[in-house]
C-alpha cells in the first residue's frame, strides 16, 4: 500500500535545472551545465559536482537568485498531480540536491509540506561560493529513511520519482521507483519508466497501483475467509468419542438467536457507517479549510513579492542618487584642492575623512545626514577662504547639486523602508497562514486515515453478516437431525441456563402437525 510519494525537484517538479538558470546570472552557464551533465550521467560524484558549481557562483546576489526561482516554470501536470495525490491522502515530499531558495517557492505554489534540499552560504547578500545541507555528501536514501522514521511508513510503501544518478539510491530502495525522462542508468534501476514531460503520466501509474492494492487486499481477505470457512467445516465434522459430530451449539442455532445476532450485526454496521461518514465529513471540512488557506497564502505571498520588487526598484534610485551626490562632492573636493591654498589643508583633510566614512561605511540615515551637514559646514568655511571667484561659483553650483541629490537619497530611502515594512508584514502573515494550512492538512490526513479504517471495518462487518446469513438461512434436514441427536440430551442437563428458545424450537418441530 502506498503512503508516500517523493519527488526530485529539477527537471521533475520544475521544468529545468535551477542551478543552470542561476549560472546565467554569473555568466557561467556553460561551465555549470557541463558539470551538471557529468553528474546526471554518474561520471562524477554529486558532492564534487555541487561544490564545483556553487563555487562558480561566488559573488552572485541572493535577491537575483530569488527572482530566478520565482520565474522557474513548473513541469507540465505538476499542479494536478500533487493536488490529486493529496486528495488520495498520500504524503508528498521533495528530496533534491537543489537549493532551498528554489524549493520554498515550489512548496508555496503546490502546497507541499516537506522539502529536503541544500542551502547557499550568503554574506552581505552575496553568495560566498560555499554550500551546505543534507544532500551535499549524504544520499537521498539516507534523507528518505530519516523522513519515514517514526511515521509508520516503510520503504515498501514509498514511490520515488527521479531522473538523475543521485536518485538511484531511493529509486532502487522504494517500493516503486519511477524514472521520469531519466538517464539510461536510472531507467535500468526503475520499476516504471515515463518518457513524456508530463507528470500526470506518473500520476496514472500511481493511481493504477493504488487500485491494484485494493484488489490484492480484497483477494487476500477472500482467501482468509475461505480458510476460516474450511477450518469451521473441519471443526464441525470432527467426530466425538461416541462417533457423533462435535456440537458447538450456541444461541445462533435457534431462530430467535439468529434474529438477535442478525440485528446485532446490522446495528454494528449502522454504527460503523455513521462513524465512517463523520470522519469523511471532517476530512472534507479540513480539506476545504486547507485549500482556502493555501489560496490565501498564495495571495499574501504575491503581495509580499510585489512589495519586495517595489523596494528593490526604489533602492536602485537610492543608489543612483547617492552616486550623483558623491560625484558632485568629489568635484567639489577637487576644486578645493586645486586652489593651492596651503592654509586650507586641515579643513580639506577633515572633509576627506568625513566623505570616506560616508562612502565606505553602512550608516543609518540620521547619522549620514549629520556627517553630510558637518562636511557642508566645513566646505562653507573653506569657501569663505577661497579668493578665486570662478572656482567659488562652480563649487557652489556643485554643492547645490549635491544637496539636491542627497534629498533624493533621503526621500527614496524612506519609501524603500516603507515598502520593506509592507513586505515583512505580508511575509509574516504568509507564515501564519502556512502554519494554519499545515495543521488543517494534518487533520485532513488523520480524518482520511480514520475513515479508511472505518470503511475496512464496515466491509468486514458486511462480509460477516453475509456469511452469517448464508450459514443460518433456516433449518435444513442436517440441522434438524443434529438438534435431535445432540441437543435434547444436553438440554435436560442445562435447562436452567440454556436459552428457552431451544425448547420452543424442538416443541414446534415435533408438533408441527398441530399448528
Amino acid at each position: 500500500m502506498i503512503k508516500l510519494v517523493v519527488f526530485d525537484l529539477d527537471n521533475v517538479i520544475i521544468d529545468g535545472e535551477a542551478i543552470d538558470e542561476i549560472g546565467k546570472l554569473a555568466n557561467v552557464e556553460d561551465e555549470i551545465a557541463e558539470i551538471t551533465e557529468k553528474a546526471m550521467q554518474g561520471e562524477i560524484d554529486f558532492e564534487t559536482s555541487i561544490k564545483d558549481r556553487v563555487k562558480l557562483l561566488e559573488g552572485t546576489s541572493i535577491e537575483d537568485i530569488q527572482k530566478v526561482a520565482d520565474e522557474l516554470p513548473l513541469m507540465n501536470g505538476a499542479e494536478d498531480t500533487i493536488a490529486r495525490l493529496k486528495e488520495e491522502g498520500l504524503d508528498v515530499a521533495i528530496i533534491s540536491g537543489s537549493f532551498d531558495v528554489v524549493a520554498q517557492t515550489v512548496k508555496d505554489k503546490l502546497g507541499i509540506e516537506n522539502a529536503y534540499t541544500n542551502s547557499f552560504t550568503v554574506e552581505d547578500g552575496k553568495l560566498t561560493g560555499e554550500v551546505t545541507g543534507p544532500l551535499v555528501s549524504g544520499s537521498k536514501l539516507d534523507v528518505l529513511k530519516e523522513h519515514i522514521e517514526g511515521n509508520d511508513t516503510s520503504l515498501e510503501e514509498v514511490v520515488a520519482v527521479g531522473d538523475g544518478a543521485n536518485d538511484i539510491s531511493m529509486i532502487e530502495s522504494a517500493g516503486i521507483g519511477i524514472a521520469f525522462n531519466a538517464k539510461d542508468s536510472v531507467k535500468e534501476k526503475a520499476d516504471v519508466v515515463v518518457d513524456e514531460k508530463d507528470l500526470t503520466k506518473v500520476l496514472d501509474e500511481i493511481i493504477n497501483q493504488l487500485s491494484t492494492d485494493v484488489v490484492e487486499d480484497d483477494e487476500t481477505e477472500q482467501v482468509e475467509e475461505a480458510e476460516d470457512a474450511e477450518e469451521s467445516t473441519e471443526k464441525a465434522e470432527k467426530p466425538k468419542k461416541d462417533g457423533l459430530p462435535e456440537s458447538d451449539f450456541v444461541l445462533a442455532d435457534t431462530m430467535e438467536g439468529v434474529r438477535k445476532q442478525k440485528d446485532e450485526k446490522e446495528a454494528e454496521i449502522a454504527k460503523v457507517t455513521e462513524e465512517r461518514e463523520e470522519f469523511n465529513r471532517i476530512a472534507k471540512e479540513q480539506r476545504k479549510i486547507r485549500d482556502e488557506l493555501n489560496a490565501s497564502l498564495k495571495e499574501n505571498l504575491n503581495k509580499a513579492i510585489e512589495f519586495r520588487n517595489e523596494r528593490n526598484e526604489i533602492n536602485k534610485k537610492v543608489e543612483e542618487a547617492k552616486k550623483a551626490r558623491n560625484e558632485a562632492n568629489n568635484k567639489i573636493r577637487n576644486l578645493e584642492w586645486s586652489s593651492g591654498k596651503r592654509d586650507k589643508i586641515k579643513i580639506e583633510n577633515e572633509i576627506k575623512k568625513i566623505d570616506k566614512i560616508i562612502e565606505t561605511r553602512v550608516l543609518d540615515i540620521k547619522k549620514e545626514n549629520q556627517l553630510v551637514k558637518n562636511a557642508n559646514d566645513l566646505r562653507k568655511q573653506l569657501m569663505e577662504i577661497h579668493e578665486d571667484e570662478s572656482v567659488k561659483g562652480e563649487a557652489q553650483e556643485l554643492k547645490k547639486l549635491s544637496e539636491e541629490e542627497h534629498e533624493k537619497v533621503i526621500d527614496f530611502s524612506e519609501k524603500a523602508q516603507a515598502a520593506h515594512e509592507e513586505m515583512l508584514k505580508f511575509f509574516r502573515k504568509t507564515d501564519d497562514i502556512r502554519t494554519a494550512a499545515d495543521e488543517a492538512h494534518k487533520k485532513f490526513i488523520e480524518a482520511r486515515k480514520n475513515a479508511s479504517a472505518k470503511h475496512e471495518e464496515f466491509k468486514k462487518s458486511i462480509q460477516e453478516l453475509y456469511d452469517f446469513l448464508n450459514e443460518n438461512e433456516g433449518p435444513n434436514e442436517q440441522f434438524i437431525e443434529q438438534v435431535k441427536r445432540n441437543v435434547v440430551d444436553w438440554l435436560f442437563h442445562h435447562i436452567k441456563t440454556f436459552d428457552r428458545s431451544v425448547a420452543e424450537y424442538i416443541h414446534l418441530h415435533d408438533n408441527s402437525e398441530r399448528l
